[in-house]
């Protein structure tokens, strides 16, 4: 199935990409594309954690979700996706929320690459520290609620960050904590759109984030430029 893709990257690199065992937190809008198409990439080992159960709100953006998923758990649901995209692929899920108290036994020296597309604040900054103090490769998806332009995700380092009040946060944080190291993060430099307090969504941004993630993953595991 990957025939394809050896043709752009090389048999060696095919190789790299199936030894690579990937974490992914968070199932949604970004989480999920993040998922499929790193299973369509090659990799064979994933770590897949959600506590969330299918809802009838993420139809509009969701790959989990479906009107035949609707009420089912995230995990499981991916679970059968990534199979249905190759039956060889090992799954281990964990239908939790993860939190700075069980963060250490989850993300573990076994872990190659982490991606964090959860929406909790703490979460992602219990997932920065712990990767950064084992030495894991990881990216961590900001804020893609309440803009239209797919073309203007990023990948960049979240000092460089601007337009985004999720990376914002997450910025004062580092600057807060004297955190030097550079931490990767998918973005949209588009300025969100004011609608009051809530959050709208679309399809195609929260799909494209994951996309780049996915693109970003798989040219660190084979040393291309980005």
């Amino acid at each position: 199935m990957l025939e394809r893709l050896e043709w752009l990257i090389g048999n060696d690199n095919i190789v790299k990409i199936k030894k690579t065992k990937v974490l992914i937190v968070g199932l949604g809008g970004v989480g999920g594309y993040v998922a499929c198409a790193l299973a369509r990439s090659g990799i064979m080992d994933f770590v897949i954690i959600d506590n969330d159960t299918v809802d009838v709100s993420n139809l509009n953006r969701q790959i989990v979700a479906t009107l035949s998923t609707i009420g089912k758990k995230k995990v499981d649901v991916l679970e059968e996706i990534l199979h249905d995209i190759n039956n060889d692929i090992k799954v281990t899920k964990y239908d939790l929320f993860l939190t700075s108290e069980n963060i250490s036994d989850v993300i573990t020296s076994e872990i190659d690459f982490v991606i964090d597309a959860c929406d909790t604040v703490k979460t992602k900054e219990a997932i920065i520290l712990e990767c950064l103090n084992k030495n894991i490769s990881f990216i961590s998806a900001m804020g893609t609620g309440n803009r239209m332009d797919p073309t203007l995700i990023r990948i960049m380092d979240i000092k460089k960050t601007a337009n985004d009040p999720l990376a914002k946060i997450i910025r004062k944080w580092v600057k807060d904590n004297k955190i030097n190291k550079k931490i990767p993060v998918a973005c949209s430099i588009e300025v969100p759109i004011k609608i009051g307090n809530k959050v709208g969504s679309n399809s195609f941004v929260p799909a494209s984030c994951g996309l780049a993630i996915a693109s970003y993953v798989i040219r660190k595991i084979i040393d291309k430029k980005r």
